[in-house]
């Protein structure tokens, strides 16, 4: 059979952040996301941190108020999040690891190591019925265990690659992408849905969307920064053109 459609999910985070940068409400991430909506986006992704240094809880609710297509709401595994997850109902909920002190989420959320605490968070999701996702390197052991935990879906982390890629680091990209060429195989044998994002730009994005067994990608930082120079719906709509490009490449599954 044909590999499945590919979809986009927009992050619309550092929207967030540079109407941080000076306070008030501009530039809006919910406009944002309209737009991104309008130009092809399938979904929106949006990281509610515990920091608030982005995205605020009221900007959650509106995104779930306003939006037509599914919101996926990032989070940490913790009390408060599960309580303003079950609040808002987003369609999906990606569980990632976070740190105060990182710029940006550094690597895959440890599910081996976190079986005991995350198997009750990800079943009272699943009663919910929100989707859950979990944000992970592409590992055996943590794909293995992700399946076990009962989460439909996986999200592979391409940072290492795509930064790989960035700096010219020609081995080290090619045994990353390995392991996500692999891991990628695994999840979909193990019989999870796989997504994939972080770090994403047209040429990673357009290569990645080559897996058949990669059902949709998450790009935000990237997108933001392009949309300053060519406007948000002009980068949707080139991101979705190199996304369609690589699909062509995809065997059947």
């Amino acid at each position: 059979m044909p590999a499945p459609p590919l979809r986009l999910g927009v992050n619309v985070d550092h929207v967030a952040t540079l109407r941080n940068a000076r306070g008030g409400e501009r530039p809006d991430p919910v406009r944002a996301a309209l737009l991104a909506i309008e130009a092809g986006a399938d979904g929106i992704t949006a990281h509610l941190r515990e920091d608030r240094r982005h995205i605020r809880d009221s900007d959650m609710a509106r995104l779930k108020a306003e939006i037509s297509k599914p919101l996926n709401f990032e989070m940490a595994a913790t009390d408060d999040m599960m309580r303003i997850s079950l609040a808002t109902k987003p369609h999906a909920v990606c569980l990632v690891p976070e740190r105060r002190q990182e710029l940006t989420t550094e690597g895959g959320l440890d599910v081996v190591g976190q079986h005991n605490v995350l198997a009750p968070f990800i079943a009272r999701l699943n009663d919910a019925g929100i989707r859950v996702s979990l944000f992970i390197a592409a590992d055996p052991r943590q794909i293995e265990t992700a399946a076990k935990l009962r989460a439909p879906v996986i999200e592979l982390h391409t940072g290492a690659w795509c930064d790989a890629v960035v700096d010219g680091h020609s081995d080290k990209a090619e045994a990353e992408w390995q392991r996500i060429v692999a891991g990628a195989a695994l999840a979909r044998s193990a019989g999870l849905e796989v997504h994939a994002g972080h770090g994403l730009d047209y040429e990673t994005a357009e290569k990645i969307s080559a897996l058949p067994e990669i059902a949709e990608l998450n790009i935000g930082y990237f997108m933001i920064g392009e949309a300053l120079f060519v406007g948000l719906a002009e980068t949707v709509r080139t991101m979705r053109a190199a996304m369609d490009r690589g699909r062509r490449l995809a065997p059947p599954i």
